[in-house]
């Protein structure tokens, strides 16, 4: 049974029409004031969607001239079929963002073809166009998972905007993926580099001077001294900032899904995958990609790592297409990459192409006039979430600390603060003469700093037992039982 004919999409005037068949198309159609581009801007012609790659699979020549002419000056690649017949061999060989595809075509409609698309596993979004069309025709498209609708003859502002909608979504997309993958990681984004002292400033001053490039760049240093900070900050100071920033913990991956993992995969290219899945090098297009711990990469990887940076194209895993890449690469270790050279556990090959910039990044026990600036950073960050008030640094436990060897570094400090935060005293080697400890003679016990850190948070939170109940994460129920057999 068939439903009430879709409006026309259209306006009524039809100087916006498409050529016929056949025909070439001398004048492609004027915008029209809808459009969200605007035509009397020349800058706006200048690819504005150099990214991304368009297929439009139509058996009209004209409607193939029409789109085109419109689009290859927007995108950076725009390819024309006539059939799914011969759509097919493009998609296999190239990849696409989008395909804009007509519903009545010889042999296969685009219909069966966008089912079959989405059975292999293919990601990009899909627009759907034809000249006659009925509310059942529109429901199996939205069923098949076309992204968007357009009925015969419609504008070229009609057009560019599903296809910018098209585009706008998968950039939301990937943004949406890059964000939820940093919380699960716990990612902390600190503000930038911190420190005073004559080689850090040295460092700073290095980062500035090579973050607007686009070359790759190395940062070496012992576990712990804030290199993931400074690709950050490589970052934000790159033309690039606008972009996704990806972190990418090489050795917490196993050594069978990194390469899925890096690039991508097709679907049944390996037992269990299901789907198919594009890699972290395709969410980071037009930013930076952060490899941490690259010295632990297996050495097939490597190789596929060795040629991505070199070509700006990857290959997802199982795929025989390539996709390329805009992508800057920041590698990060803590071991020295010469000597895993040396020991044939790193590609001599690689090394010397992330190697075009190094910047080495000092340990906390040779820059001790830091440490001041640092605790005050980390007390500034951690008392808001810990809800306790911060702690005054005083020259005996600042001289102790610029003392220690600090083998953890940055992080082995920033543990420190949240420890002593918790605590309510810098808790470096012996306990201070202070509280129960000194009373008793004896270790405090677990059940003591308990109490003394909800007693902290509650004088933290003016003697508000629901605030300092939210602030600690427990319910008003447990406060009251607590401070009752306290006496409070």
């Amino acid at each position: 049974m068939t439903g009430p004919a879709l409006r026309h999409f259209g306006p009524p005037d039809r100087q916006n029409d498409p050529p016929p068949a056949g025909e070439a198309c001398e004048n492609p159609p004027e915008i029209t004031k809808t459009t969200i581009m605007d035509e009397t801007n020349p800058s706006q012609h200048e690819a504005p969607w150099q990214q991304y790659s368009v297929l439009i699979v139509d058996d009209e020549p004209g409607m193939q001239s029409f789109m085109q002419r419109a689009l290859s000056t927007r995108c950076g690649v725009a390819d024309c079929a006539g059939s799914i017949e011969q759509a097919r061999p493009m998609v296999s060989r190239s990849h696409y963002d989008l395909i804009v595809l007509d519903i009545a075509l010889p042999g296969v409609s685009g219909i069966d073809w966008l089912h079959e698309l989405r059975h292999e596993g293919y990601a990009g979004d899909v627009v759907l166009m034809t000249a006659y069309a009925d509310l059942d025709t529109a429901i199996d498209a939205l069923r098949a998972g076309a992204a968007d609708f357009l009925l015969k003859p419609f504008s070229l502002a009609q057009v560019l905007n599903a296809i910018q909608r098209c585009f706008e979504r998968s950039s939301l997309a990937r943004e949406n993926f890059v964000l939820r993958r940093e919380v699960s990681t716990n990612s902390a984004d600190i503000e930038g580099v911190i420190g005073q002292s004559e080689a850090m400033f040295k460092v700073c001053e290095r980062l500035k001077r090579i973050a607007p490039t686009p070359a790759t760049v190395l940062l070496c240093g012992e576990s712990g001294t804030g290199k993931e900070v400074a690709a950050r900050a490589l970052h934000r100071m790159s033309p690039r900032a606008n972009g996704p920033f990806v972190p990418v913990n090489c050795a917490a991956i196993s050594a069978e899904l990194i390469e899925s993992e890096l690039f991508g995969h097709v679907k049944g290219a390996y037992t269990g995958a299901a789907q198919s899945r594009e890699g972290l090098f395709y969410y980071a297009r037009g930013g930076t990609l952060f490899l941490d711990e690259i010295s632990e990469l297996p050495l097939a990887a490597q190789a596929k790592l060795l040629r991505a940076l070199e070509e700006r194209r990857i290959r997802p895993v199982g795929s025989e297409q390539e996709i390329a890449v805009d992508v800057r690469v920041i590698a990060a270790t803590n071991r020295d990459l010469k000597a895993e050279v040396a020991v044939q556990r790193f590609r001599p090959d690689l090394y010397y192409r992330l190697q075009v910039l190094e910047v080495t990044l000092p340990p906390l026990r040779d820059r001790p006039e830091d440490i001041p600036l640092l605790v005050d950073h980390f007390m500034a960050l951690l008392t808001p979430s810990l809800g306790v008030p911060p702690l005054s640094l005083d020259p005996r436990t600042l001289a102790r600390m610029a003392d220690y060897d600090w083998p953890g570094n940055v992080r082995e400090l920033r543990n420190l603060v949240e420890r002593s935060l918790i605590l309510g005293w810098f808790d470096i080697g012996s306990e201070p003469d202070i509280g129960v400890a000194a009373i008793a003679g004896h270790a405090e016990t677990l059940e003591a700093v308990e109490k003394r850190h909800i007693l902290a948070v509650l004088a933290a939170s003016d003697g508000n037992k629901s605030e300092a109940s939210r602030r600690l994460g427990i319910s008003r129920k447990t406060m009251d039982r607590k401070c009752q057999a306290w006496g409070i």
